[in-house]
């Protein structure tokens, strides 16, 4: 009976994971019909995004001592309930600013419920687990577009669009509501499903001076960079750089998040053979394999199996390095650090790819695999030298 209720909290947790995927692309898919209707400036897009990172860098820094206080199960409720209402606040929203205020509740409880969860799922789950939760990520973010998708298309509008999302949020948020007596299950590990609570919140300070911490932060920095700058910038590399057209530039961009999805599917599979390092390493590899099919000039066929590559490489490294945290750092500490550790995942992506579009503007953006490159040396150096640290310290 424990390994059936300690599965169905398993299947809640992905629920709960799809759930923090779908608002993630609505804004992007939304936008070309938000700004004329409200008019304001293209631009003023990243303003929003801006406030939700903040919120979510914010919270993230926060979830271990939320966690400590309240428990895994009530700050995940809690902060998809607060998940959910920002998404109703965007939906009846009729200004810029509307919309700006209720960024802040958003990314509030994004940061909360996305530490938290990856954090108890590093504790009482197998890496398996792990790989297929940042899998149900990926379905989650996308679904959302294809969600307003269907509100624009059929004349509702955009305000519908972020109203079904919310409704969805608002029903998991009751479910995770009903099912917190499972949070309370023991684990089938034999770590006691308490540590998490085991220890007084430790402060940034303290956590950056554990051996290993900053090597695994600028690692994770990184990683968030090199997977945003990809994304963003992969389909004007393959227009203004390889002279695709904008359609066929989209459909091969895309096939890098494919990819992504794919890989946390069969990374799976794969995580019972391999350990996390192992897994990371392999990841690694294949995103140099695919820098180095967009180096070489061998035209639009071989960006393609770089996109491919990179979104490949990209699948393991996430998960892996978050589920391997309670090992390199200690179950009590765990949740901190995997709460900074989002917060410098969300300062990269906040930094990074902003800088490469001032490089792109100014230089070239034929750059764009050696700024990757250039990340990816970083993030192997950094992830290498944090295990050493571990390791000597062990």
């Amino acid at each position: 009976m424990r390994g059936k209720m300690f599965q169905l909290l398993l299947v809640i947790i992905y629920l709960a994971f799809i759930s923090l995927g779908l608002p993630d692309s609505l804004l992007g898919s939304a936008w070309p019909t938000i700004y004329k209707e409200f008019s304001v400036p293209v631009s003023y897009a990243g303003g929003i995004s801006v406030i939700i990172a903040l919120g979510t860098i914010l919270s993230s820094l926060q979830s271990d001592r939320l966690t400590k206080k309240l428990g895994t199960g009530k700050v995940t409720a809690i902060s998809v309930l607060m998940t959910a209402v920002a998404l109703f606040g965007f939906s009846i929203s009729h200004s810029y600013t509307a919309l700006c205020l209720w960024a802040i509740p958003y990314g509030l409880g994004a940061g909360s419920v996305d530490a938290s969860l990856n954090n108890y799922v590093a504790l009482h789950y197998e890496s398996r687990h792990m790989s297929w939760l940042h899998c149900m990520w990926g379905i989650g973010a996308s679904l959302g577009p294809y969600i307003m998708g269907y509100a624009l298309t059929t004349g509702q509008g955009w305000n519908m669009g972020y109203r079904y999302i919310s409704v969805l949020q608002i029903v998991l948020a009751a479910i995770l509501f009903f099912s917190l007596s499972l949070w309370k299950k023991k684990s089938i590990t034999d770590l006691d499903q308490n540590s998490e609570v085991s220890s007084k919140p430790l402060s940034l300070q303290q956590i950056v001076k554990m051996p290993g911490a900053r090597e695994i932060l600028i690692s994770f920095f990184g990683y968030c960079s090199l997977e945003q700058t990809s994304g963003l910038w992969a389909s004007s590399y393959l227009v203004l750089q390889r002279g695709l057209a904008a359609e066929t530039a989209a459909g091969f961009a895309s096939l890098f998040f494919v990819g992504i999805t794919i890989g946390r599917a069969v990374g799976g599979f794969l995580t019972m053979k391999l350990n996390d390092t192992q897994m990371i390493r392999l990841g690694l590899g294949l995103i140099m394999c695919g820098i180095v099919c967009l180096l070489l000039p061998f035209g639009s066929m071989a960006a393609l199996f770089g996109l491919v590559f990179i979104g490949l490489g990209c699948a393991p490294v996430y998960p892996s390095i978050i589920h391997s945290t309670p090992k390199h750092f200690g179950a009590d500490k765990s949740q901190a650090m995997i709460g900074v550790q989002m917060a410098s995942a969300y300062v990269g992506t906040c930094i990074m790819p902003p800088v490469f579009g001032l490089i792109a503007n100014h230089i070239s953006i034929s750059l764009f695999p050696v700024y990757l490159l250039t990340i990816l040396v970083l993030i192997t150096v950094m992830y290498e030298k944090m295990l050493s640290k571990v390791c000597v310290n062990k």
